[in-house]
């Protein structure tokens, strides 16, 4: 299974006021625990370990990109 890489949640928006609200009241330390343990439990939900690969391999250009600009 390759990487979806074009949109594919519905009400994206949506999706990211709930992210938001999620960490609403928590530390900085508690809001990046939480973003953790949801990358492992979407992780173990795809489970297909090239994929995972790629998209970890696509953050991190991502991110890398983003601080140069």
């Amino acid at each position: 299974m390759p990487l979806i890489r074009s949109p594919n949640i519905p009400d994206p928006d949506g999706f990211y006021e709930a992210l938001i609200h999620s960490q609403r009241g928590l530390s900085d330390e508690q809001a990046d625990m939480l973003l953790t343990k949801l990358v492992l439990i979407l992780a173990n939900q795809v489970g297909d370990r090239a994929v995972l690969d790629e998209a970890l391999a696509l953050a991190r250009d991502n991110t890398l990109q983003a601080g140069a600009a």
